[in-house]
C-alpha cells in the first residue's frame, strides 16, 4: 500500500512539472510573439511606413492625426508662425503625389528609447531619402509599442499669390487673404504660410477668364519650409476687354466737336478763326499691353494717332482753308479687377 501511494505522488509531481514546463513554453512563445510584434507591426519603422503610406493613399486625415504631426501653439511660435496659421491644405485632394516605393534604409535606436528611421522613397520622378526622429509614448494595453514623431514632419509652404489673392493647389482653390484683416487685405501681392502634409509634391496654379498662372510643382520636404510663387498674369481676354474700354473712351473723345476734347489725350490749338465744327477721327488706336505694377496691371504710355479736320479763316488775309492734321498722342493706364469681376481702368 505504501509503495502504491509513493508511485501516485511521483506521477502527480511529474504532471505538475509538465504543466509548469508547458506554461513556461507558452509564456516564452507569447513573449517572443510580443517581441516580434513590437519589432514589426508596432515597431518604429512600421510607424514611419504607415505615415508615408497614408500620404501616398491621399488619406490625409490619418496622416495629419498621426501622433507627433500636429503642432501646438508653442511649436508654431518657434517656427515663427501665427497661432491661426492656415491648415486649409491638410485635406484630401490637395497632394499631387505622395511617397511611393518606400524602403526603410536604417532604424537606429538611441539610449533614451528614441529611434532615427531613415526611409527612401520616390516623389514624382525624384528619389528622396529622409530621416525621421520618433520616440515611444504610452504603450497599447501596456505591452504593445506606440510612437510619435519627435519633430513634426509637417511642411510650411509660403505661398506668394502675386497679382491675385486666389490660387489653386490640387483640386482646392484658396484665398490667401483668409486669415488677414485691415490693410493687408488690399495688398496686390499676398504672402501667406500654409501647413502641408510632407513629404509630398504639390502643384500650384490659377486659371480664370481674366488671369492665369503657369502651374508650379513644389516638392515639400518633411519638416521643411518651402516658398512658391503663383504668378497671375492677364489673359488675352483681359487685354481685349481693356482694349474695348480704351477704344470706347477714345471714340467718345473723337465725338466731341471741339478743338480740345475734355479730359482726352489729344487736341489742337489754332490761331486762326474756326469756321466749322472740328471733326476728329482716330487713325490708330493705342494697342493695349498689360504688365503687373505695384497695385494694378499697368499699360505704359502707348502711342495712338488722332486726325482733325476743320474749316478755318485766316486772321491775316481772311482767306478760308481746311486745316487737316494727324495728332500723335499717348495713353497710359492702370487696370484692376473689381470685386464683382469687372475691370476698372484709371488713366494716368
Amino acid at each position: 500500500m505504501r509503495s502504491s501511494r509513493g508511485r501516485g505522488g511521483q506521477i502527480s509531481l511529474l504532471s505538475l512539472a509538465a504543466w509548469l514546463a508547458l506554461a513556461v513554453l507558452l509564456a516564452g512563445a507569447f513573449l517572443a510573439a510580443l517581441g516580434a510584434l513590437n519589432q514589426t507591426i508596432y515597431g518604429s519603422s512600421s510607424f514611419v511606413e504607415r505615415y508615408l503610406s497614408a500620404i501616398a493613399n491621399d488619406d490625409i486625415a490619418e496622416a495629419s492625426t498621426t501622433p507627433g504631426v500636429a503642432l501646438d501653439e508653442a511649436e508654431l511660435a518657434e517656427l515663427g508662425l501665427p497661432a491661426d496659421v492656415s491648415t486649409a491644405m491638410l485635406r484630401t485632394g490637395v497632394v499631387e503625389s505622395g511617397p511611393e516605393d518606400v524602403r526603410i534604409m536604417s532604424d537606429v535606436a538611441h539610449s533614451d528609447g528614441s529611434h532615427t528611421v531613415t526611409a527612401s522613397y520616390r516623389l514624382a520622378e525624384a528619389i528622396v531619402e529622409s530621416s525621421f526622429d520618433v520616440r515611444p509614448i504610452e504603450s497599447l494595453y501596456g505591452v504593445l509599442n506606440r510612437w510619435e514623431f519627435a519633430v513634426s514632419p509637417l511642411a510650411v509652404i509660403d505661398v506668394t499669390a502675386a497679382h491675385n489673392p486666389t490660387f489653386t493647389v490640387g483640386t482646392l482653390t484658396l484665398d490667401s487673404r483668409a486669415t488677414k484683416s485691415g490693410d493687408e487685405l488690399a495688398a496686390f501681392t499676398q504672402v501667406t504660410p500654409y501647413l502641408a502634409i510632407a513629404p509630398a509634391v504639390y502643384e500650384f496654379s490659377y486659371s480664370s477668364v481674366l488671369l492665369e498662372a503657369v502651374p508650379v510643382p513644389v516638392q515639400a520636404g518633411a519638416s521643411a519650409r518651402t516658398p512658391v510663387t503663383v504668378d497671375a498674369q492677364p489673359t488675352a481676354a483681359f487685354v481685349d476687354r481693356v482694349q474695348v474700354q480704351v477704344d470706347d473712351f477714345l471714340t467718345q473723345c473723337a465725338a466731341q466737336a471741339v478743338l480740345l476734347p475734355a479730359q482726352c489725350p489729344f487736341g489742337v490749338q489754332i490761331d486762326d478763326r474756326v469756321a466749322s465744327e472740328p471733326v476728329w477721327s482716330i487713325v490708330s488706336m493705342p494697342q493695349v499691353t498689360l504688365t503687373p505694377g505695384e497695385s494694378s496691371f499697368d499699360m505704359p504710355p502707348t502711342e495712338g494717332i488722332a486726325h482733325i479736320s476743320v474749316k478755318v479763316q485766316s486772321l491775316f488775309d481772311g482767306h478760308h482753308y481746311t486745316f487737316e492734321e494727324d495728332r500723335p498722342f499717348t495713353v497710359a493706364l492702370a487696370a484692376t479687377i473689381t470685386p464683382d469681376g469687372n475691370i476698372a481702368i484709371q488713366l494716368k
